[in-house]
């Protein structure tokens, strides 16, 4: 398990002589010298990879691995993961990268199937893990210097500056390459949004405040032997609002929707009352496969569920659906709804205004994000977004990553009303 590079080959050696040194088996063994920095790269990489981990855990893991020793591989692998996972969904994150770093010598070329999974008819190709070999790439060694004493050039990659990321933060989706693409993904995963906060009628314990809290003020002249020599205090709670999410996956909105599902997937990770639902020809939850760590993992689960995906539009019926059958469920609490659709329905106009306005009846706001707003001479003139628009508070557009972050002025700020046509 030692090496001269923390990118080096690893591997478990027996520790027969060590114990000898040690005086036998009632002392532990003298670890590698090389093993503490091993370690810390690989408490590194796991915390690049999204793991919630610190350097206490590099040293809680070298004490674990005094006791168990090195000789059997599944005994470290399972002190590592018991000291490092936090739950049954990074275990497959946790393997990958124990895998890579620890014994294969060639982890390079493992890097490179991660990021280009290669397809042949002998076997299927390994689970795409993006968020372990995003990790691993950042962590390349150098290069080596070159022999003969020149110099050796400097190369400055440019790629994700400043100035290349507002860029890319303008670029319509429909209009990036696959390279785009990937990079617009790190991107959405970086941002956070900062969403409002309501205060609520439930107190909870505060350290100073308005309400005095007669009851635990008691319990703490009890425990004082009657004396009382401090105040307890209570103040109104803040919440979140729910926040309800229909995204339109129909063929027109393909590109748009694939964005909004990556965004969606980061807001999920610092928002706990997300509730998203997709709608084509059907209505379909997908608020727990959202959950999953690794969005790359989430989307493709959902893909796979999705069965109308870039297909037809049923706005009307897809709206009957989630009134029927969730919105006194997940509209509660003064919720606002992010409505994600063109509004290009010619189905049943009549079904979709009647259901609008019912859906306005549940939900405390409704925000439009249409991304036809990305061109400057729209007009209203669909039948089905005339329909709509008299229902909703707002109408932004959503064509572009930073027209999904100015939701940030709408969700970060109390209710308010709003202009319906921003296009004027």
């Amino acid at each position: 398990m030692t090496g001269e590079h923390p990118h080096t080959h690893r591997r478990f050696a027996p520790l027969s002589r060590s114990r000898e040194r040690d005086g036998g088996e009632g002392t532990a063994p003298a670890l590698p010298p090389m093993l503490a920095r091993n370690l810390t790269h690989f408490v590194r990489l796991l915390r690049a990879a999204g793991l919630a981990l610190s350097p206490t855990h590099a040293v809680d893991a070298l004490n674990a691995l005094a006791h168990t020793g090195l000789e059997r591989r599944e005994d470290v692998r399972a002190a590592l993961a018991a000291l490092m996972l936090g739950g049954p969904d990074q275990r497959p994150l946790f393997d990958a990268a124990f895998d890579l770093f620890w014994r294969d010598p060639d982890w390079e070329g493992k890097l490179r199937a991660l990021l280009l999974p290669r397809v042949d008819g002998t076997a299927p190709p390994p689970p795409r893990n993006n968020r372990l070999a995003d990790a691993l790439a950042a962590r390349q060694a150098p290069p080596p210097a070159p022999a003969n004493g020149a110099p050796a050039s400097q190369r400055i990659d440019a790629t994700l500056t400043f100035s290349a990321e507002e860029r890319l933060a303008q670029r319509d989706f429909d209009t990036l390459s696959a390279v785009e693409w990937r990079a617009l993904q790190h991107l959405i995963r970086s941002r956070r949004l900062h969403l409002a906060t309501e205060r609520t009628r439930r107190l909870r314990p505060a350290s100073r405040g308005t309400h005095a809290d007669l009851r635990a003020s008691a319990r703490q002249a009890v425990r004082q032997h009657g004396e009382w020599l401090r105040w307890k205090y209570r103040r109104r709670a803040e919440r979140r609002p729910p926040l309800v999410l229909l995204l339109d996956i129909s063929g027109s909105m393909s590109q748009y929707s694939r964005a909004v599902l990556y965004f969606c997937h980061a807001l999920m990770q610092s928002r706990e009352r997300l509730s998203v639902f997709l709608f084509g020809t059907r209505l379909t939850n997908i608020t727990r496969r959202l959950r999953e760590r690794d969005p790359d993992v989430a989307i493709a689960a959902i893909a796979d569920q999705v069965r109308d995906w870039s297909g037809g539009t049923r706005i009307g019926q897809t709206l009957a659906a989630f009134n029927r059958d969730w919105a006194r469920r997940v509209l509660g609490g003064r919720a606002t709804v992010l409505l994600v659709t063109d509004g290009l329905d010619h189905d049943n106009i009549a079904l979709l205004a009647g259901e609008m306005a019912r859906l306005r009846r549940f939900a405390h706001r409704i925000v439009w994000l249409n991304p036809l707003l990305r061109y400057a001479g729209f007009e209203p003139t669909a039948r089905g977004v005339r329909a709509m628009l008299p229902h909703v508070d707002t109408m932004r557009p959503a064509h572009n990553l930073s027209s999904l972050l100015a939701l940030e002025s709408v969700l970060g700020t109390p209710t308010q009303q709003e202009t319906i046509a921003p296009w004027k």
